[in-house]
């Protein structure tokens, strides 16, 4: 029994959570490799954890970062369930998706 659950437990697969930073006034190339990024962690298995960082003014302009965590999801439609919606807390509006 005991060699059982040694096996079990050594066939289990650790699902991580990778994370990808973000800023709001990001560059079109920039985000296309955090989109591929995101596409290699999902189809690994892993959940990712979305994070859009303020700095200074941008903090009053947010709507610039949801837009941007609004396009990630519609350009991973199919690959993602998201876990936890975007929420802003301190400097930071953070997003989890897992794969499907």
């Amino acid at each position: 029994m005991q060699k059982r659950k040694a096996e079990a437990k050594k066939n289990q697969k650790v699902i991580e959570i990778k994370e990808l930073k973000l800023r709001p006034m990001i560059d079109k190339h920039d985000y296309e490799v955090k989109v591929k990024q995101a596409k290699k962690f999902l189809s690994d298995g892993n959940k990712v954890k979305f994070t859009m960082r303020y700095k200074g003014r941008e903090l009053s302009a947010n709507d610039m970062g949801k837009t941007v965590l609004n396009r990630l999801v519609e350009d991973l439609d199919g690959l993602i369930k998201i876990e936890s919606e975007p929420k802003l807390e301190g400097k930071q509006m953070m997003m989890v998706v897992a794969p499907l």
